[in-house]
């Protein structure tokens, strides 16, 4: 079909591939310019012929083609267009190409492409996949661009793909990719608004095709009968079709076969030839080519994308030359296209033809086409998708077969493929022996999608029996977990501590207690908790670390003793009994990553912060190799950036931190990787002297009341105090501080290094003229900070102890701490601590010795990036009459 009426589509296409290609459009970052142009219009409107002229001008400009086009039957097969548009790149280069072109991704995006079966171990999650896809696609476009993407039909794109395809979309005018979508406007989904809306600076509107002009109808007439068309009967045929250019052409076709003049006098015949095009005149074209061709197309409009000639014939009940001859009686009638593949003429016809199919026919025929498919070796997945349209017949082997499509959708990264197709092997039902699988499969991690109805499936499976003691304990495990996900911690705990309770083998019970102890660290309104870390105590004595379950219980009683603010020298030896086997797995899907947190976070507080550095990277490592891009990632960078901060690598701190609030800020509000980025980037904002840009984060991203019930690092709550007390507000703060601490002191939580809040609601009393609460909440920070015995706690003490004193007590405080932050990581603290003393001793008259601790003082603040030390050091120095030195303000 000719492409009439459309200049202006064709100009912003010419357009586009020439901002594209054109070496003078390359940008400031050395690459071409892509972006996004749209067509949108009615069915019919001409929109894939557009897209296949875009397509021709690409390939005369030398552009790399990547297309796929959305399919109405294929909506529910997970990365259906991804592999459209990956595979016949990646199948076109050898083995060593397809692993230097996927590099470190191949096994993540591998699966999702079709390109290699999934790996053993952990699945990756959707941002792990996408963010795989973006790679590969961005490498193509840099390697072999300027690329194109062609995309049709995006309405039916499939969830998993058009969960990408709207992501990576936005990125276009970063990299040399000329993304070109074709959508119906009615019909677009919520999560496709990219299109709809445009991106970046432009925000270029689709544009939509308009009804062709009479004119362009007659054209359209003229070139199709080979005959000159009279006026009348090409407006007659302009009013039948709306000027609709499919429709158009359809009603050329059938005024050719039924041999019509195209004169004034057959003119009033086109009103009834042209509507039924794809209706009722479809079904009645359809019954004149015989029943073996009825049956041939809708086992084609069934089975879509998987259509083949012997699947097709199989599904009919037609022999191979019966067959054949079908499909020719159905090209030549326009329904079938003239290609090898079974593919129907236009969008339009294929949707008609499968709704026309009576509706026990095609339940019927979309059980058979799975069968037919799994029989033919394509797999479970795309039998899946026909499992999914039948009825519950009780089969067990269609439970086997859905909950091996979920298997592999879950590994290719596709979550919610997976829960559809086990939500559907409930209900058929499943025997007694599979359902209790079922339910245990739909509480795997990985399909968190409705938290609450996965509670639901796991508490079932659990108050109706599990078949064996390990599947009790792996869904009492995920049930708990699942709880936790929907900040129901309390239950959580009481959950496993039930099991634990119920469970007659040690080893069971043992590992009950492991998950009961993990749940119970991150809930913060547990009352039970100091009797708890009792039993915790008395169970780790008798343990040596020699397996996984022994290691993780050693590894939560180290982090126990560091929050309740015990000798480090404890934490640590507990901490290295659970590391005495080596390195745990971070992304072990029985034990998740939380445990190997807390190791590292132990080591962080306990002043060895490149054995938390060591830890957390390693645990980086393995997300990223893994494809864990979401929460984990997320809290990966985010402690990476704490450890910088506590470190006193001001800036280093704030870069990472700023890359886990983005990672945390593409999972969604709410989560836990959220409020521990965003609190943690809080505080280093607030040690630099940036208050404002903290209130304008905290501002930004709701970091305020009400606080998550679990627990986060930082506590939400007593960072929000600080910045309350930096801010000006020490009433407000001293009420939020005052209340983490009843609140951590009910739990038996006294440890000042892990949550500072004694310290800040001392300062928050000082700022308030209460100078004896100030000293007496000083005094007792200083107390369990001695408790605790590292350098930097008791240093930080002391510190704060000093600013709310006078006199020589001052500055003794003060040296005390400059002491113990020397033989400490607390660079930052200390830088603080020196300037504060030489603050002191400048007032008393002893300069020499105020020089030289605000010259040091300032120079270790320089190296942090403290640019609020750095300014009072500089004007101490002014006070004392000394020269500044010139100074730069960050590493």
């Amino acid at each position: 079909m000719r492409t009439l009426e459309r200049e202006t589509e064709l100009r912003a296409a010419h357009a586009a591939l020439d901002r594209l290609c054109s070496r003078s459009a390359i940008g400031a970052a050395g690459v071409r310019q892509g972006g996004l142009l749209v067509f949108t219009g009615p069915p019919g409107a001409g929109k894939s012929t557009l897209l296949a002229e875009v397509r021709r001008l690409a390939a005369e400009r030398d552009c790399a083609i990547m297309s796929a086009r959305g399919g109405e039957q294929e909506q529910a097969t997970a990365f259906h267009v991804v592999r459209q548009l990956l595979q016949p790149l990646l199948a076109s280069y050898s083995e060593r190409e397809r692993h230097d072109v996927l590099g470190d991704w191949y096994r993540i995006v591998g699966p999702c492409v079709g390109l290699c079966p999934a790996e053993d171990g952990a699945a990756p999650d959707p941002q792990g996949v996408q963010d795989g896809l973006d790679w590969v696609v961005t490498n193509v476009a840099v390697r072999r661009g300027p690329l194109v993407l062609l995309i049709d039909d995006a309405q039916w794109v499939d969830p998993e793909s058009l969960r990408w395809l709207s992501s990576f979309a936005a990125r276009t005018e970063e990299i040399p990719a000329l993304f070109v979508v074709t959508y119906r406007p009615d019909e677009l989904p919520d999560e496709a608004r990219v299109f709809r809306d445009g991106t970046g600076g432009s925000r270029l509107r689709p544009l939509d095709l308009a009804p062709l002009t009479p004119a362009a109808v007659s054209d359209l007439l003229s070139e199709a009968l080979d005959a000159a068309v009279d006026d009348d009967f090409s407006h007659a045929a302009w009013l039948a079709t709306d000027g609709n250019p499919f429709q158009t052409v359809e009603l050329a076709a059938k005024v050719r076969s039924r041999g019509l003049a195209p004169s004034r006098a057959n003119a009033s015949q086109l009103r009834d030839m042209a509507g039924p095009a794809n209706g009722i005149g479809l079904v009645e074209r359809l019954d004149e080519l015989g029943s073996s061709a009825v049956r041939l197309a809708w086992a084609v409009a069934v089975l879509g994308a998987e259509a083949s000639l012997n699947l097709a014939a199989s599904m009919a009940a037609l022999g191979q030359l019966e067959a054949a001859q079908a499909r020719e009686r159905l090209r030549d009638a326009r329904i079938l296209k003239q290609d090898e593949a079974l593919e129907f003429i236009h969008p339009l016809i294929a949707t008609a033809v499968y709704r026309e199919v009576p509706a026990a026919v095609r339940v019927g025929l979309h059980g058979k086409a799975a069968w037919e498919l799994i029989r033919s070796g394509h797999g479970p997945t795309p039998a899946a998708r026909h499992l999914l349209e039948t009825h519950p017949e009780g089969d067990d082997s269609v439970v086997t077969t859905l909950r091996a499509a979920a298997r592999e959708y879950l590994r290719a990264g596709a979550p919610d493929a997976a829960r559809r197709c086990l939500e559907r092997a409930l209900r058929e039902p499943p025997s007694m022996e599979q359902r209790a699988m079922v339910l245990y499969e739909l509480g795997n991690p990985g399909l968190m999608y409705n938290p609450a109805a996965t509670v639901n499936h796991l508490r079932e499976a659990l108050d109706e029996g599990c078949p064996d003691d390990e599947l009790r304990q792996g869904t009492a495990i995920r049930l708990a977990r699942a709880l936790a996900y929907c900040d129901r911690l309390s239950e959580a705990v009481e959950v496993v501590e039930h099991e634990a309770h119920r469970a007659t083998d040690s080893r069971v019970r043992l590992r009950m207690y492991a998950e009961h102890f993990k749940v119970a660290v991150f809930t913060s309104d547990d009352q039970d908790a100091p009797a708890r870390s009792r039993r915790l105590a008395r169970l780790t004595e008798r343990l040596t670390g020699r397996d996984e379950t022994e290691r993780r219980i050693l590894g939560l009683r180290a982090w126990d003793a560091v929050v309740r603010g015990e000798p480090a020298a404890t934490a640590l030896e507990y901490a290295e009994r659970a590391m005495s086997s080596g390195d745990m797995s971070w992304t072990d899907e029985d034990w998740g990553f939380e445990v190997p947190t807390l190791l590292g976070l132990t080591f962080l507080y306990c002043d060895q912060p490149d054995r938390a550095d060591e830890l957390f990277t390693r645990g980086v490592a393995e997300f990223e190799g893994q494809g864990w891009h979401g929460v984990p990632l997320a809290l990966g960078y985010t402690f990476l950036g704490y450890i910088r901060f506590r470190s006193g690598r001001l800036s280093e701190a704030e870069d990472f931190m700023r890359a886990g609030l983005r990672l945390a800020d593409r999972v969604g509000p709410g989560a836990s990787g959220h409020w521990n980025a965003a609190g943690s980037l809080i505080e280093v904002l607030l040690a630099r002297g940036k208050v404002s840009a903290a209130e304008r984060l905290a501002r930004d991203h709701g970091f305020g009341k009400p606080f998550p019930s679990a627990v986060t690092i930082p506590n939400a709550q007593m960072v929000y105090g600080e910045l309350l007390l930096a801010k000006g507000m020490p009433k407000e703060a001293a009420e939020e501080l005052a209340e983490v601490g009843r609140g951590l002191d009910a739990r038996g939580m006294h440890n000042p290094s892990w949550c500072p809040w004694l310290l800040q609601l001392a300062l928050a009393s000082h700022a308030m003229d209460d100078g004896k609460r100030a000293q007496e909440l000083g005094q007792e920070a200083l107390r369990r900070a001695e408790r605790f015995g590292t350098d930097s706690a008791v240093g930080q003490a002391l510190w704060v102890a000093g600013r709310l004193s006078d006199g020589a007590e001052r500055a003794d405080l003060l040296r005390r701490a400059v002491s113990h932050l020397e033989r400490s990581p607390a660079v930052y603290e200390l830088s603080s601590a020196l300037v504060d003393l030489g603050s002191v001793l400048r007032c008393s008259g002893q300069l020499r010795e105020a020089a030289e601790c605000l010259y040091r003082g300032v120079d270790i603040a320089v190296q942090c990036g403290a640019e609020a030390v750095v300014a009072q050091a500089r004007g101490e120095l002014v006070a004392a009459g000394l020269r500044p030195r010139r100074l730069g303000t960050g590493r």
